[in-house]
């Protein structure tokens, strides 16, 4: 697996075979075969490995911090590796049960908090779409029309003013920059705000009854 996220490194993902991992480990890719079922199961592999360097946190009983700390472990393991083995890891299931202890304290915070086991699942799928759709963008550079470089984002602030937009143009102070730690917890934020707000909500209608 080692070889192959140097592989991926070097080269990209698409590089990654059988093939140029038993060549960059020295053996005849016949041996890795005693091992590794496929090229997609050495990637599956990978992608695994990557996330297991998680350091899932102890739970303090608030489900604000709690969720705060648990989606910041994940950030730090998902981006731990080259930009490459970011997206893989970010970009195939996950789901072999060496890696269940994220999702283990994740429903324990939910459930914790009162959460019946459902809707805690609903609220984990939720979480993770969009972590997920975040890391993503900012291991592959996606759509952001802003930059964390302040020779880029300038240029950029001064093409979106000329476009004539009135909001693109007020906007484009921000719109041309981007820290993408905290667009990270923006987004978090919200969620957990609703998530506890909701969870509120469904314990005040069970007092009710």
């Amino acid at each position: 697996m080692q070889a192959a996220v140097e592989v991926i490194d070097a080269e990209g993902i698409e590089a990654v075979s059988l093939r140029s991992v038993a060549r960059r480990l020295g053996v005849d890719a016949k041996a890795l075969y005693n091992h590794i079922e496929s090229k997609e199961a050495l990637l599956d592999a990978v992608a695994g490995q990557v996330l297991s360097r998680m350091v899932v946190p102890a739970l303090a009983g608030d489900l604000r911090t709690d969720l705060m700390a648990i989606a910041h472990a994940f950030r730090i393991a998902a981006l731990s590796s080259h930009r490459e083995a970011a997206v893989l890891v970010l970009s195939r299931p996950v789901e072999s049960l060496e890696n269940l202890a994220p999702l283990e304290v994740t429903l324990a915070a939910f459930m914790g908090a009162g959460a019946e086991p459902e809707w805690a699942v609903h609220a984990v799928r939720t979480t993770l779409a969009y972590m997920t759709g975040t890391l993503l963008r900012e291991a592959s550079a996606g759509l952001t029309l802003g930059a964390d470089d302040p020779e880029i984002a300038g240029p950029r602030e001064a093409t979106l003013v000329e476009t004539g937009l009135p909001h693109v143009a007020l906007a484009a102070p921000y719109l041309s920059r981007l820290d993408h730690a905290r667009e990270f917890d923006f987004g978090i934020k919200i969620l957990i705000d609703a998530f506890v707000r909701q969870l509120e909500q469904l314990s005040s209608s069970k007092r009710q009854r």
